[in-house]
C-alpha cells in the first residue's frame, strides 16, 4: 500500500504552537474502496483552518497541520479509544460513521484491532511525536508555551448538540489545561468581537487538550471549537468566504497575543 504524507510542521520562534489535527483529508486509496460514498464528501473536516490562521506564520508561531483525513485515524482521540465524553455521543479513534450517524464502511469492512494499530503506528504516532517534541523545544527555550488547538464544527449538528452552537468554543478541561489568568486574558478579547462564546461548555478540549496541558510544568493547553459559519459555507462545495474570514482574523490574532503576553507575565518555573 502506498502510504501519504502525515503532516506539515512549520518551526517558529514565539512560545507559540498552533495544532491542526482535523485539517487533513487525505484518504489511502486501499481504505476509499472498502468506505461508504458518504466517506469521500469528508464534511467533517475543519476546513480551511490553514487559510484562516495564514497570520500566524508570520507572527512567529509553530505550526502543525495534520493531512490525513480524520475518517482514517482520529488524532484528537485518545489511543486506547476511550470515550472523551462518556454518556454523550461522540465519533471514536477510527470513526465508524460521520457526525449525522451515516456509515463511513461498506459492510465488512470496518477496521478490525490490527486494521486500528496500524493506522495508530502510521499515522496518529507521528503527529504526536511531533507535537511533543516541538512544545518540549519551545518549552525549553522560553520556559512557558501555549499549545492553541485550533478546530471548526457545523454550528448545528443535532446529534452532537442541541440547537445551534455558540460562535467560539474555548476548552480547558475544566480548568486543568491552563493557567486561569491566560484563558480569562483571551476570553477579555473575545469579549470584544460580534460572536457569542462560551469555555468549556459542549466542547471542553479533546485528548490534545487534556494529554498535554500541563500549566505546573509550562505547557498551558486551550482547544478552540469554532462555528463554521463564521467563515466559510457549512454545506457542499464548503467554500472559504473571505469576507467573513477576514472579519474573524483580527480578533484570533488578537487572542493569540493576549495569551502569549499572559504566559511572557508568568512567574519562571
Amino acid at each position: 500500500m502506498t502510504e501519504l504524507p502525515i503532516l506539515d510542521f512549520t518551526r517558529g520562534t514565539l512560545p507559540l504552537l498552533i495544532s491542526m489535527p482535523h485539517l487533513g483529508t487525505e484518504i489511502p486509496a486501499a481504505l476509499q474502496e472498502g468506505m461508504a460514498d458518504v466517506a469521500a464528501l469528508k464534511q467533517d473536516t475543519d476546513w480551511h483552518l490553514d487559510q484562516l490562521y495564514g497570520f500566524a506564520r508570520a507572527m512567529g508561531a509553530s505550526v502543525l497541520q495534520a493531512r490525513v483525513s480524520r475518517y482514517v485515524i482520529d488524532l484528537n482521540r485518545p489511543p486506547d479509544g476511550q470515550s472523551l465524553y462518556p454518556g454523550q455521543t461522540t465519533t471514536s479513534l477510527c470513526p465508524l460513521d460521520t457526525f449525522r450517524g451515516e456509515p463511513l464502511y461498506r459492510p465488512g469492512h470496518a477496521p478490525d484491532a490490527a486494521e486500528q494499530a496500524r493506522r495508530l503506528s502510521l499515522y496518529w504516532q507521528p503527529y504526536h511525536r511531533q507535537l511533543r517534541a516541538e512544545l518540549d523545544r519551545l518549552r525549553d527555550q522560553h520556559g512557558a508555551v501555549l499549545l492553541w488547538d485550533a478546530h471548526s464544527i457545523a454550528s448545528r449538528l443535532p446529534r452532537l448538540f442541541d440547537g445551534r452552537l455558540p460562535d467560539l468554543n474555548f476548552g480547558t478541561a475544566d480548568g486543568r489545561s491552563c493557567d486561569p489568568g491566560l484563558i480569562d486574558a483571551v476570553m477579555d478579547v473575545a469579549r470584544t468581537g460580534p460572536y457569542t462564546h462560551v469555555v468549556n461548555g459542549r466542547f471542553k478540549g479533546g485528548h490534545i487538550t487534556r494529554h498535554y496541558g500541563a500549566p505546573q510544568d509550562g505547557v498551558h493547553a486551550i482547544q478552540l471549537e469554532m462555528s463554521q459559519l463564521l467563515y466559510m459555507q457549512e454545506d457542499r462545495p464548503f467554500a472559504y468566504e473571505p469576507d467573513k474570514a477576514t472579519q474573524l482574523q483580527p480578533l484570533l490574532q488578537r487572542m493569540l497575543e493576549a495569551g502569549l503576553a499572559h504566559l511572557k507575565a508568568l512567574p519562571a518555573r
